[in-house]
C-alpha cells in the first residue's frame, strides 16, 4: 500500500471516531418531558413531592419502591424502582434519577440522593441490590 492511502484511512477513522464522540450521550440532566419524547435512558433531577407520598411494602414486594418527583420544570411524574427503598429517603434534599420513561411512568435504574448533612454535601448512589456508594 502507498504512504497516501494509509494517510487516508487514518485521517478517515479519526474523522469517524470524532463524529462518533459528538453524538455519545453527554449525561446531563434532562427533565420528565424530555425523556417521554425518547426511549433511551436519561439523568433526571428533582424533588420528591411529599404530598404525593411514596408505596413501598417490604412484605408484599421488596422490590417495589413507588413515588413522585417533581423535575427541575416542575412537572410531577410518578416515579417507579425496582429496588428496595432506599434508607433516609426521607431526608432527601434532592434527587437524581437514572432510567427511562414507559407510558408516562418513570422507570429508574439508579437513584442518587443529595443527604442532608452540616459537614458536607455529598450524593449517594442506591443500586438495586441495597448497597450504598458515596460520591464527594
Amino acid at each position: 500500500m502507498r504512504k497516501s492511502a494509509i494517510i487516508g484511512l487514518i485521517t478517515i477513522a479519526l474523522c469517524v471516531g470524532f463524529l462518533v464522540s459528538l453524538s455519545a450521550d453527554t449525561n446531563t440532566y434532562s427533565t420528565f418531558t424530555e425523556a417521554a419524547k425518547d426511549p433511551r435512558e436519561f439523568h433526571v433531577m428533582g424533588y420528591w413531592e411529599k404530598e404525593k407520598g411514596m408505596y413501598y411494602d417490604a412484605q408484599k414486594d421488596a422490590n417495589h419502591f413507588a413515588f413522585y418527583m417533581k423535575d427541575q420544570n416542575g412537572m410531577v411524574n410518578k416515579v417507579v424502582y425496582n429496588g428496595t427503598k432506599p434508607q433516609d429517603f426521607e431526608r432527601s434534599e434532592k434527587l437524581v434519577l437514572i432510567g427511562e420513561m414507559k407510558s408516562g411512568t418513570f422507570y429508574a435504574s439508579k437513584i442518587l440522593m443529595k443527604c442532608p448533612s452540616k459537614y458536607n454535601n455529598d450524593l449517594v448512589e442506591v443500586k438495586q441490590d441495597g448497597t450504598v456508594k458515596k460520591y464527594n
